[in-house]
């Protein structure tokens, strides 16, 4: 397989919502998003979201978004057509990345893109990578790896940058014990689907892959 070249450019986002499901009328109320390239936070983009109708208390305990904040902001379109010039062609992170793409779907839908988006998962990657870990929530994961705690989690910019950060500490640590030179988006990607018995043996027939047949520096084979 050819693979694309490990320090290209990703984006990082992180939506707070609604509710749980699109599919039931919940919308987005805020947007948190990084570009990452050369293993560092170039670039940032965050908006809260007007999503048409009034949040349930619930929501605001969790995030801390208020329907007051929410009355101010800009609408759904206005914010998901900014975003979708910040994303470009990049791949994606998320973690739990099924939700927030499920929503990144539903929002891009209603100004018209429908084009799949290639997500990679820290969730499913952390699972894999640090099986004794006592769950795999964003904040366990910071806080039992001792990254920066930037922000109130449940806030989508600040958990975006958590879990860019997180992202890059998997890499380093699947390069450190795994003899990486650097981690290809499609094997992380990839890695998500490994049984977790696998994993092991997935990544060191895939590093000496990679050390006969280096990647593709020429971009995206998105």
């Amino acid at each position: 397989m050819n693979y694309s070249d490990p320090n290209e450019p990703i984006v990082v986002l992180d939506f707070e919502t609604s509710g749980m499901s699109p599919l039931q009328g919940d919308r987005a109320i805020e947007i948190g998003a990084v570009l990452i390239r050369d293993q560092q936070i170039a670039d940032r983009f965050q908006s809260l979201i007007n999503p048409g109708f009034l949040i349930t208390r619930e929501i605001e305990m969790v995030t801390g978004i208020n329907n007051s904040m929410l009355s101010d902001a800009p609408d759904a379109a206005t914010v998901m057509t900014d975003l979708s010039r910040f994303i470009g062609s990049y791949p994606l992170v998320a973690h739990n990345a099924s939700f927030d793409q499920k929503f990144l779907e539903s929002e891009f839908s209603f100004i018209g893109k429908t084009r799949p988006y290639n997500f990679g998962c820290t969730l499913l990657l952390s699972r894999r990578i640090y099986p004794d870990m006592p769950n795999h929530k964003l904040e366990t994961l910071i806080r039992m790896k001792a990254l920066p705690v930037n922000g109130k989690f449940h806030r989508a910019l600040a958990d975006a940058e958590m879990t860019a950060a997180l992202w890059l500490k998997i890499i380093a640590d699947i390069a450190t014990e795994y003899n990486f030179d650097g981690v290809p988006f499609e094997v992380l990607k990839k890695l998500c689907k490994v049984p977790h018995e696998k994993v092991g043996e997935f990544l060191k027939e895939t590093a000496e892959e990679l050390r006969s047949a280096p990647p593709d520096t020429t971009g995206s084979l998105f």
